[in-house]
């Protein structure tokens, strides 16, 4: 009975050593059903910047345009900065002459930090979707070209206390409800994007006029009560008059 239980033991030893190992050599793996993704997943593959990356709600599409290229490697950065691989999805290669193909896991592989892409043809475009939450994106520029960021619908750039993008951006416009922000040319290490949903602006305005209208109702209050300070003195004869006052009318006689 001891044996058995002291093989059982050491087999659930030897699994969790292994286990180990595949997370700290990066052998963990993205299934092919993720990489296939919704089969109805759709891209824009008509873009015209080498790299698009498009917000939409919880998740985002990157698509990037590569010329003379074999391989490209991700990540992002945690709250530490440690740099981790993306969790990528839906992922798809696009041939020169318009044919769309799944990478499948010998193409796509995570290792300790990085998800590595081996490109099926070093001309074509790669997409793929990626998680994200909240009113700010940011990634490393794996590769220098132009750039374009969609916003999520209702959401804006502009305020400054609100929002922030970096580097200064060359256009920014508005098509179809969605903020487009484009970069002829980014040498940048990051490209970084703060938001704001349309109505928070309104919200901020509210919130500094009634700031605002505290403040001068302050004022006005403060100057009300001086005045009501120099009433009472008045009447108590604190504040008299000493123009005249026989202690001003010079010296004594003999002493001028």
């Amino acid at each position: 009975m001891n044996r058995r239980l002291l093989l059982a033991f050491a087999t659930l030893s030897v699994l969790a050593v292994t286990a180990g190992c595949t997370g700290i050599f990066g052998g963990d793996q993205i299934s092919d059903k993720q990489l296939e993704g919704d089969g109805n997943a759709t891209y824009d593959w008509n873009t015209t910047a080498d790299v698009t990356l498009n917000i939409t709600s919880g998740e985002y599409q990157a698509v990037y345009d590569f010329s003379n290229r074999s391989q490209l490697k991700i990540f992002e950065r945690e709250s530490l900065g440690e740099e981790t691989p993306v969790n990528v999805g839906t992922v798809r290669f696009r041939y020169r002459n318009g044919t769309v193909v799944t990478l499948n896991q010998s193409q796509v592989k995570r290792t300790n930090s990085r998800t590595v892409f081996t490109l099926p043809s070093r001309e074509g475009k790669l997409a793929y979707t990626a998680p994200h939450r909240g009113k700010s994106f940011s990634t490393p520029t794996y590769v220098e070209g132009s750039y374009e960021v969609v916003l999520p619908r209702g959401m804006r750039v502009g305020t400054p206390i609100l929002s922030q993008v970096r580097p200064d951006a060359d256009q920014t416009e508005q098509l179809d409800g969605r903020v487009h922000i484009a970069w002829a040319e980014v040498t940048a290490d990051n490209v970084v994007v703060r938001y704001y949903l349309a109505r928070d602006l309104l919200i901020f305005a509210a919130v500094i006029a009634a700031g605002v209208l505290v403040a001068l109702l302050g004022l006005a209050y403060f100057r009300l009560q001086i005045r009501q300070l120099e009433r009472e003195r008045e009447e108590l004869g604190l504040n008299v008059d000493t123009d005249g006052d026989e202690f001003d009318q010079g010296p004594p006689p003999g002493m001028g």
